[in-house]
């Protein structure tokens, strides 16, 4: 699990590609030696897996599923990466819970200045707009951040100049594919209510909550 706090902007050293899967290493200014082998990474907003330690790098593993669902595929050497490991207990969870589990890729559609502040329009699938609320979160690109606005499959998010300086979010020109993640309590409130054997009124009851229909 992750908090959406980017701790580090990698850059891609290398990516090889196998038979399967694209091996992408990653200079960071991480700590190396107290990163394992095996521990999660998340790479602008994907879980990815530690296979490899090198003296200012790391390497992971991108398989087909991960090169689909993502905008990894499309990174090439020298791109710039946002980064955080993994929570670990009794950290301070500073932006919202995020799973590092990719629901689509958006695109840039605007972006505009106002005064010190880059104001983006960013157009989100299905998959994700449904889950997307006023003044909700949502991660891009690994980024935790709160909706301006909601219209329909668009949304709008307010890049201060601290995020910019710490992500690469204020660089990004339209047309640019972001990943998205929305927010996962969104998507057990959703299942919860859905209508097919979601939260209904008996279950209520039974559950304690009230004693009569209204």
């Amino acid at each position: 699990m992750f908090t959406g706090l980017v701790a580090d902007i990698g850059t891609i050293a290398s990516l090889r590609q196998s038979a399967e899967n694209w091996t992408v290493t990653i200079t960071t200014g991480f700590e190396i030696a107290t990163i394992e082998l095996g521990e999660s990474i998340a790479v602008d907003g994907a879980c990815l897996t530690v296979t490899d330690l090198a003296k200012a790098s790391f390497s992971v593993d991108a398989s087909p599923e991960t090169l689909r669902k993502t905008t990894l595929g499309d990174r090439k050497v020298g791109d710039r990466v946002h980064l955080e490991r993994a929570l670990r207990m009794g950290d301070r969870l500073g932006g919202h819970m995020v799973l590092g589990h990719v629901d689509g890729v958006g695109i840039l559609r605007a972006r505009t200045r106002e005064k010190n502040t880059w104001l983006l329009e960013i157009e989100a699938p299905q998959s994700v707009a449904q889950y997307l609320i006023d003044k909700g979160s949502i991660t891009v690109d690994g980024v935790s951040l709160t909706l301006n606005w909601v219209r329909n499959e668009r949304f709008g998010l307010a890049i201060i100049p601290f995020t910019a300086q710490k992500t690469n979010l204020g660089d990004h020109a339209p047309g640019r594919r972001v990943n998205l993640e929305a927010d996962v309590l969104g998507k057990y409130v959703k299942k919860f209510v859905a209508p097919e054997g979601g939260v209904d009124w008996d279950m209520l009851q039974n559950a304690g909550f009230g004693s009569a229909k209204p």
